[in-house]
């Protein structure tokens, strides 16, 4: 595992955990932002929202709820791996839903919480620029969702 972010680290030993200041912490630390945090509702293929920064609020009714294999959170739900865009303003590939170009962000990544290979949820973080995360930050995005799900489970 790389290196968790000692700020990042210390919101997860907190009792209770403010999933809030997890998701900014992450958001900062990869230079983001916007983000969001959602958990998978026990017993659906639902993900539920637990945390968000700066989703405009007349979207807050389509990232509350997502169904698995739905746009960039439901496509890395279902894949159980990352789902990145260089662009999302300029996406072709129908990954992307049409209202999550109002987010106006571009370079996006989506991550499973996964751990001992369950889905426990997503997380999300993006630029306002056009963006390529590099694959160690791929692979801290992971690392942190996985300390996520240590936290839920």
């Amino acid at each position: 595992m790389n290196d968790i972010p000692e700020k990042i680290s210390a919101q997860l030993e907190k009792n209770p955990i403010d999933w809030q200041n997890v998701l900014e912490e992450t958001i900062s630390h990869f230079d983001c932002s916007t983000g969001t945090l959602h958990f998978l509702k026990p017993g659906t293929s639902i993900l539920e929202l637990q945390a968000q920064k700066g989703i405009p609020d007349f979207l807050m009714p389509k990232v509350s709820a997502i169904p698995i294999g739905k746009g960039m959170a439901g496509i890395a739900a279902e894949r159980m791996k990352p789902v990145e865009m260089c662009n999302l303003q300029t996406d072709a590939s129908g990954v992307a839903r049409p209202a999550a170009k109002e987010t106006k962000v571009e370079g996006s990544l989506a991550a499973p919480l996964i751990h001992n290979g369950k889905l426990y949820g997503t997380i999300g973080i993006a630029k306002p620029v056009s963006y390529d995360f590099t694959e160690e930050e791929i692979s801290s995005l992971m690392d942190i969702g996985n300390l996520i799900c240590q936290k839920i489970n």
